[in-house]
């Protein structure tokens, strides 16, 4: 048996960039950090014993005779990808709902991809990991996802991530004192608004328009610049960080009639009337969770004028996807096997 714990993320700046349609012809870079917040995904190769190939539990349950009927993509096509035929259990728990712009969804795709690896007695470095999840999700699946939630889930940190016009990537953790990356941690808020929604479903609009949007996303690629300064310099004040986040929200709700709407938009106006400087719609947008810049002083304030939505505290985290538990498997042997379903087929059934 195989769990994986692998973190969700939080996209500050540079999102859209991040899109092959976008880095391919032009580069692209995000800022990032992933959170305290974590998807946990335990798999083993199932025992013959049962009357179904493979069980996969996440919010619903599927037994299925065999793995191409499985109807979770992310678990149907990693299968595909690994050359899984066996039949396997699967159960998935999360710390935070899915399709709410934390990057649950290849957070999973990563945490899995990596217990699959393990079943097999497998070592898989960060690197190729984030580039299979990539692959899984983009080439296999045909999904409109980016490439940054991958890599975030795969590393872990707070990073820049650098897109290359070549289809490859670079991490780079950012460097700062630690009382820097607290004191940003303790300015930022996270809200849920009560709505989601399928990223790869807003992203195919996003993607559509790419090419009418260069000036946008340039502007926004070059925040990843500024942003990273501020944190890095400690002679800055970290309202400029603030009012940096402002101005990207600025740009990304113009990419799409998608991102926002009036409730969204009023949510995030109410939260600015409290005292937050700035902030941003997480993901690719239409829902989910909103971030706020706040200083530690007005979070009250903030709290108080959100407090229809739930505030979710959460802490920097550092460590990407890796296993929790690996406990080998016992080996079953097929003549035995074949023996001992027979005989439980025969079983009278147990009175009720």
């Amino acid at each position: 048996m195989i769990i994986t714990r692998t973190p969700l993320r939080i996209s500050f700046f540079g999102g859209g960039t991040d899109y092959p349609i976008w880095y391919r012809e032009h580069g692209g870079a995000v800022l990032s950090t992933t959170i305290d917040k974590c998807c946990y995904i335990t798999c083993r190769h199932l025992p013959p014993f049962f009357e179904y190939h493979s069980r996969i539990s996440y919010s619903k349950v599927e037994n299925v005779d065999r793995n191409q009927a499985i109807e979770h993509p992310s678990v149907r096509g990693c299968l595909q990808f690994m050359g899984m035929e066996d039949g396997v259990e699967v159960h998935h728990v999360a710390d935070l709902p899915a399709r709410t712009g934390l990057g649950t969804s290849s957070a999973f795709t990563v945490g899995f991809l990596l217990g699959l690896y393990a079943l097999r007695e497998q070592m898989r470095n960060k690197h190729a990991l984030a580039l299979d999840a990539i692959h899984v999700e983009q080439e296999v699946l045909k999904e409109a996802v980016g490439s940054q939630d991958q890599i975030s889930a795969a590393y872990g940190g707070f990073n820049r991530i650098n897109f290359h016009t070549d289809g490859g990537f670079e991490v780079k953790q950012v460097i700062a004192p630690a009382a820097r990356l607290a004191a940003l941690q303790q300015h930022c808020a996270l809200f849920f608004t009560g709505f989601s929604r399928i990223a790869s479903e807003v992203a195919k609009e996003q993607i559509r328009v790419t090419p009418q949007k260069q000036r946008e996303l340039e502007n926004m690629r070059q925040m990843v610049d500024e942003a990273e300064a501020i944190i890095s310099n400690p002679n800055r004040s970290l309202d400029e960080f603030g009012n940096l986040l402002n101005e990207s929200w600025q740009i990304k709700r113009t990419l799409t009639q998608n991102i926002t709407n009036n409730s969204l938009d009023e949510i995030y106006e109410a939260g600015r009337s409290a005292g937050a400087l700035g902030g941003k719609l997480l993901g690719a947008g239409g829902g989910g969770f909103m971030l706020f810049f706040v200083s530690p002083e007005r979070r009250k304030a903030l709290r108080m004028r959100l407090k229809n939505l739930l505030c979710v505290p959460f802490s920097f985290s550092t460590r990407g996807s890796h296993v929790v538990v690996h406990e080998p498997e016992e080996e079953y042997d097929k003549s035995l096997t074949a023996e001992r379903s027979e005989v439980y087929a025969q079983q009278p059934a147990p009175r009720s």
